[in-house]
């Protein structure tokens, strides 16, 4: 009997269920993931999920509005308030230029509830004490002056402003009675909350609020990089981080000064103008723009400066919206805007004119000097030479000083505390390799994108009048400085109101190595402008500290 052979039977085929599985899987997340997303959009429109629209409270929208800020912009905040606050903890008390009379101006509003009546510097019994027995007079524009170092001077020091002393002064507060209150306002909030401490306790926590305005300064300028340079998302990292780590925004928005506030207005102001001409002008972001220049206008003088360009922002905006509006354009977008822009300086003259002052107070008695004083051209002469190499018709103003890079290059390289506090000349020179390279790469982006910048023209006429006003106003204080006072104006901190710009240089300077080249481009400037922050916080402590 033969057997035969059996055919092996065919396999199977495999089942389908893992597939589906993972398939399965897959349509989870995505659905997931759209689920996430949807109610984060309903978050940050106010919604509550499921309650068919309702309103959402005022802390839902403050975190559907944060939940709406890229994650990269917020670490770039974070950094810089960390990094304003390693400042405010190594300069010692009152040695930020003009921190004295910014202490007093606030401790005037606190104590009295009125404004400063003089600029004298008849400050409280408490606020004279602390400044004789910290020795500002042996440390202030003196190098070779040390603050309290020992255990022993610091106990004592805590005992002697322990006290019942006095806090109200003659009403005196120095070179800041001339300027507006908003800042001091606030600053009267952690004053306040430190009331019962000594005055050392209420310098250290009112440092805290301007190095929380440090922080949304770097914030808002990351989210100009956003809107003004769309593409190369990782480049928007390299300008936000510059901006977080630039040593002059964080020494002066870790000190008591109105500069903190007004870099923060300055940098919301470019961001507002930036978001308005990348997707368009509304009646909302028209209001914006104008309570920025409204809330600048009451923070500090210097402001005044960028309102005009501000406003040409606005009136470049309207026209571009009257293409599809028509002349709603002008009636709800324009005239809004423009008029809660200068609602404060209309209201500050309307004050003085029923007080019998001028109407523009220390502003109008200042431009009543110079045009009284000397000629326009003289003045304008000055402002020239204040920023760039004389021309041959000029008169002499400066000597022998070259300007551009004895004065600003110098001081925005390194020049801290009261201008005391300086880099050996060594670095100042060396600091000449990087410039020349970020500017180069800088112009390299520029012309590669040439044709898209043609197209934005009106947006960077705007950027150029802000500027050009900031730099016009700060050349004609400077003149006013150097004909009644002989004093040099030339302080580089003036300059920070246009920091987000810095950033933008920063960003524009990465991109400009190229596609490949580009984020290791961006990685040596994060390094550099760290190394930056470090020396010159290492040179800060030297100065006071060895």
């Amino acid at each position: 009997m033969s057997t035969g052979s059996r055919r092996p039977q065919a396999s199977a085929p495999p089942k389908p269920a893992r597939k589906e599985t993972v398939a399965a899987r897959a349509f989870k997340r995505r659905a997931a993931a759209a689920k996430r997303r949807a109610a984060r959009r309903r978050l940050v429109r106010g919604r509550i999920p499921g309650s068919a629209g309702a309103p959402h409270s005022l802390l839902a929208r403050c975190r559907g509005a944060l939940a709406a800020i890229p994650v990269a912009a917020r670490v770039c905040a974070l950094v810089a308030f960390l990094n304003a606050v390693c400042w405010s903890l190594i300069v010692p008390p009152f040695q930020v230029p003009d921190e004295p009379d910014h202490f007093a101006y606030v401790q005037q509003l606190a104590e009295t509830a009125s404004l400063p009546t003089s600029s004298n510097t008849e400050y409280s019994p408490e606020e004279m004490l602390a400044i004789r027995d910290l020795r500002n007079a042996q440390v202030r524009l003196r190098p070779e002056g040390r603050p309290l170092s020992t255990s022993t001077e610091q106990r004592e020091l805590v005992q002697a402003l322990s006290q019942p002393l006095s806090r109200t002064g003659g009403g005196g507060t120095g070179f800041s009675a001339s300027e507006p209150p908003l800042y001091y306002a606030l600053e009267t909030v952690p004053y306040g909350l430190a009331s019962k401490g000594t005055i050392l306790s209420r310098i250290a926590l009112m440092r805290l609020l301007s190095a929380l305005m440090g922080g949304l300064t770097a914030l808002f300028s990351f989210l100009f990089l956003r809107e003004a340079l769309p593409g190369a998302r990782w480049a928007w990292i390299v300008g936000g981080l510059g901006v977080a780590f630039a040593p002059l925004l964080a020494a002066s928005s870790g000190g008591i000064t109105p500069d903190a506030l007004l870099f923060t207005v300055s940098a919301a102001l470019f961001y507002a103008l930036a978001r308005a001409f990348r997707r368009g002008l509304t009646a909302r972001s028209a209001l914006a723009i104008g309570g920025i220049v409204a809330v600048g206008l009451m923070t500090k003088v210097n402001f005044i400066g960028l309102a005009p360009g501000a406003c040409l922002g606005l009136v470049a905006l309207s026209v571009r919206q009257s293409r599809q509006a028509g002349r709603l354009a002008y009636s709800r977008m324009l005239a809004p805007g423009l008029a809660l822009a200068v609602s404060p300086a209309v209201l500050y003259a309307l004050v003085n004119f029923i007080s019998g002052h001028p109407s523009f107070g220390v502003v109008s008695n200042e431009g009543g000097i110079v045009l009284n004083g000397h000629s326009l051209s003289r003045e304008l002469s000055y402002i020239w030479q204040f920023y760039l190499p004389r021309l041959p018709w000029m008169h002499n103003d400066f000597g022998e000083l070259f300007v551009p890079r004895q004065l600003w290059f110098r001081g925005l390289v390194g020049l801290y505390g009261w201008n005391d506090t300086v880099f050996p000349a060594w670095a100042y020179d060396l600091a000449l390799i990087p410039a020349g390279v970020i500017a180069a790469l800088c112009l390299r982006a520029v012309a590669i994108s040439r044709a898209q910048l043609r197209r934005r023209g009106a947006e960077l006429a705007v950027y150029a009048t802000m500027c050009i006003g900031l730099l016009v106003l700060i050349g004609a204080s400077g003149y006013i400085e150097s004909v009644h006072l002989a004093t040099e104006y030339a302080q580089p901190r003036y300059l920070v109101p246009m920091i987000a710009l810095w950033g933008a240089v920063l960003t524009l300077a990465a991109r400009g190595a190229g596609r490949r080249w580009g984020p290791v481009a961006g990685a040596l400037l994060i390094v550099l402008v760290i190394g930056h922050d470090l020396f010159s916080q290492l040179q800060v402590i030297a100065r006071y500290y060895s």
